[in-house]
């Protein structure tokens, strides 16, 4: 049986994803041990990683930094093992080489670009955004296979990844302008909604997830 780590740094829906995961399992038959953990040597023998995230990008990175040896489990079994991760909103901004909500904040890194504030065309759009919105797919991956174009996902966020690699954009949405809303390269892949609050989508692409073989 195979062990999926969803990262806890004290920020992220722990309860909501973990239960969207062993569901998503279970209607793909496969079997997973979701664990919820903070600890840095379970991060590092699992075999794949969530990292979860509610919040600021500054909040989020300093939680993650202040868990002893995470950031380094993270780069070791991520970054050099290569084994699959899902980021999930700023888990998934995360990802970027820094975040501008309130300072500059350094990332990880790992995929090219930065967080920045939303800023939608039509200055009648509230902030933060929340809310269903359709995918538009810009690139077939497997985290969303059987999806259809249109797909619908819930987001809350106020910031967003602007991506400096056109090709690192999987699916995009529209809140006054386009918007990344899913983002990967090799074994990274990142969500800015919730899968774990998008129903059916958000359960195919966990499902997904569980099954792509990087």
């Amino acid at each position: 049986m195979e062990t999926v780590a969803l990262i806890d740094y004290g920020s992220g829906n722990l309860r909501s994803a973990a239960k969207a995961i062993e569901r998503a399992a279970g209607e793909a038959e496969a079997s997973y041990t979701v664990l919820v953990t903070s600890d840095a040597d379970a991060v590092r023998r699992a075999d794949r990683v969530v990292l979860p995230g509610v919040g600021a990008f500054a909040d989020c990175k300093r939680g993650l930094s202040e868990v002893p040896g995470m950031l380094e489990a993270l780069e070791e079994v991520v970054h050099r093992r290569g084994r699959p991760f899902l980021g999930i909103c700023v888990g998934m901004q995360l990802m970027a080489e820094r975040g501008r909500e309130y300072g500059v904040t350094e990332g990880l890194g790992w995929i090219r670009g930065e967080v920045v504030k939303l800023e939608p065309a039509d200055p009648a759009l509230k902030i933060p955004h929340m809310g269903w919105n359709e995918l538009n797919i810009r690139h077939p991956h497997p985290v969303l296979a059987g999806l259809p174009e249109g797909a619908h996902a819930y987001f809350v966020h106020s910031y967003q990844f602007k991506l400096a690699d056109p090709a690192t954009l999987i699916a995009s949405a529209d809140y006054g302008g386009p918007f990344a809303a899913v983002v990967g390269r090799d074994n990274l892949v990142g969500t800015q909604f919730h899968p774990e609050k998008s129903q059916a989508t958000g359960l195919a692409l966990i499902a997904n997830f569980l099954r792509w073989k990087v």
